[in-house]
């Protein structure tokens, strides 16, 4: 499987681990950023690794095989942080999005430029899938679903269309829904130049419903909160403009907390919690860019927890 890390300098530089110390990597993959984090904290130091599905995490044991006596693997999502971990931590990183290696695997249907079943979970012991969501949605709820996670304005049109082809045949395959969408969404819609292909949107929208991808990134926020010790350093890249909102909506509210009622008479009340240690979104230098074109969509940001939670 081939994997490159995302922004890996600019990572570790937030990171600014030190030995012995404690990390956690709410996104392994395939280790690449983990093996770097395992490299800075030493053979003192203790890495804590979620990852939801069950093929990247057997691969990333193997190439992280040397430093087994230091890792802590979690099979589950990273919403249940604060349920998996006990004792406080020295920093923490969210790599969000899809991985390469699930865009690739034509079985796992996350991708429509392969051909495979409509599926799309992180992890396969997940009820939901793809084909669930397409074909038993009822149509306000799909059309919700498309506009909401797609931002996509033709939701309503999209969502009818779908469920009156579905009435006559159920959608089976990533081919046929996106052939369908290109029908429904020729790729140049007046006025408009872009040249992504019109089930793009459409897809992402799917799959954030079938892993409740942005309800986990807000319980998980809460969780790194919670047990990332004061001094501790949190770093987050996304890859689309709704997991970046929650991001920077998070993290302002504890730049600037609001104090209701009594909390108001206590001085203490309406500090800061975290400090930014990026002025703005870190992304991708025309370098990174030619050799890893996927990363072109990549923001970090970085923060860094100055009082208690």
């Amino acid at each position: 499987m081939e994997h490159v890390s995302v922004l890996r300098e600019v990572v570790q530089k937030y990171l600014n681990l030190k030995e012995g110390e404690v990390v956690v990597d709410m996104t392994l993959g395939l280790g690449g950023h983990a093996l770097d984090c395992l490299k800075k904290i030493g053979e003192s130091g203790k890495l804590y690794a979620f990852e939801q599905d069950e093929r990247n995490l057997e691969e990333a044991q193997k190439r992280l095989e040397a430093y087994e006596s230091q890792i802590t693997y979690v099979h589950d999502n990273f919403r249940y942080l604060k349920t998996r971990i006990t004792g406080e931590v020295d920093a923490i990183l969210f790599d969000l999005g899809i991985s390469s290696v699930h865009v690739d695997e034509a079985d796992r249907g996350f991708s429509f430029m392969n051909d495979g079943p409509l599926d799309m979970r992180y992890d396969l012991r997940s009820k939901l899938t793809a084909y669930e969501v397409i074909n038993n949605y009822d149509e306000e709820a799909l059309a919700n679903v498309i506009y909401e996670y797609g931002e996509e304005r033709a939701s309503r049109k999209i969502a009818k269309q779908i469920a009156q082809r579905r009435k006559e045949k159920k959608f089976e395959t990533t081919s046929e829904f996106a052939e369908f969408l290109e029908k429904v969404l020729p790729r140049k819609r007046v006025g408009q130049k872009s040249k992504s292909h019109p089930a793009t949107k459409i897809f992402q929208a799917i799959r954030i419903e079938v892993n409740d991808e942005l309800g986990a990134l807000k319980d998980a926020l809460e969780g790194a909160m919670k047990v990332l010790k004061v001094g501790g350093r949190v770093v987050l890249i996304s890859y689309h403009s709704l997991e970046d909102r929650i991001v920077k909506q998070f993290f302002k509210k504890l730049e600037r907390p609001e104090t209701t009622g009594e909390e108001a008479i206590y001085s203490n009340h309406g500090e800061p919690i975290v400090e930014p240690l990026t002025k703005k979104p870190v992304v991708p230098e025309s370098a990174e860019l030619q050799t890893n074109p996927r990363s072109r969509s990549a923001k970090l940001r970085a923060y860094k927890k100055i009082k208690q939670y």
